[in-house]
């Protein structure tokens, strides 16, 4: 099963209910023209065209209902092919795709299908899409949309080193050990109502930006350093650079400017 398979068989009985529909609307201004002109003769001729344009019309959209039922679209995401077709229609459009079905990350995404409901989530939000190739591009155009979207580096590494500075005192730890970034998303979004607006994922897109910034110290001069973990797969927060090659940050560290060698 194809989705663009079914689209080429609907798509010529879409034309003729928009055919239809043109010439309705042009028969409709002639029944007027004639009955504001007391033409009786043409009124009735046209009013019989206007009705063999409506059957017309409808046995186009009944034609469409029928190819609509025929598509199985619970087969569709139970066999697995719109996850196929999806993931084919990503590569062709450049969107870099990790995780396996049901759950997908293309960062900063997390994309989740349902295949019992035959519904497609990006983040927490419902898609309402079937059409594989039609979800790639939304999820481009989104990818490219947060990427324009304003972006002070330095601010957010000033409120990350605040973060980090509240995490060493709360865990009891001295100035440069490393900290966990996970963790310090807790202090960054401590509430759980402030993490549904500011998730890992929005988290992790914000450190891909200062990691393509250039932006090296906070406002006060302090230099901080991301660091890997033996943990990478608990604890690594997964990122794409500018170049679009993915990196794994799992730590982080702010130290004074002197202790820098």
């Amino acid at each position: 099963m194809n989705y663009e398979a079914f689209y080429e068989v609907l798509q010529p009985r879409e034309k003729g209910v928009k055919d239809s529909l043109v010439s309705l609307q042009k028969l409709y201004k002639a029944v007027n023209r004639d009955a504001s002109s007391g033409d009786i003769k043409s009124l009735a001729k046209d009013l019989q065209a206007m009705a063999d344009m409506a059957l017309s019309l409808s046995s186009h959209v009944q034609e469409m209902q029928e190819t609509v039922e025929n598509f199985d679209t619970k087969a569709y995401f139970e066999s697995g092919e719109f996850a196929q077709q999806m993931l084919e229609a990503c590569e062709e459009k450049g969107v870099d795709v990790r995780g396996e079905a049901p759950v997908y990350e293309m960062f900063p995404y997390r994309v989740r299908i349902d295949m019992e409901n035959q519904d497609l989530y990006m983040d927490r939000r419902k898609v309402q899409c079937m059409r594989p190739g039609s979800f790639a591009e939304t999820v481009k155009k989104g990818q490219e949309r947060l990427n324009k979207a304003p972006f002070n580096a330095q601010t957010f590494v000033n409120e990350l080193a605040d973060a980090y500075d509240l995490a060493l005192l709360k865990q009891k730890k001295a100035p440069g050990t490393d900290i966990y970034l996970t963790a310090l998303h807790k202090y960054l979004a401590p509430m759980s109502r402030f993490r549904k607006d500011y998730d890992q994922q929005s988290f992790a897109f914000d450190l891909a930006r200062l990691y393509a910034s250039g932006v090296e110290t906070t406002k006060n001069g302090r230099p901080y350093q991301f660091g890997s973990s033996r943990k990478a797969a608990e604890k690594a927060i997964r990122i794409l650079d500018k170049e679009g090659h993915e990196q794994f940050l799992a730590t982080i560290c702010f130290y004074k400017a002197e202790q820098e060698e």
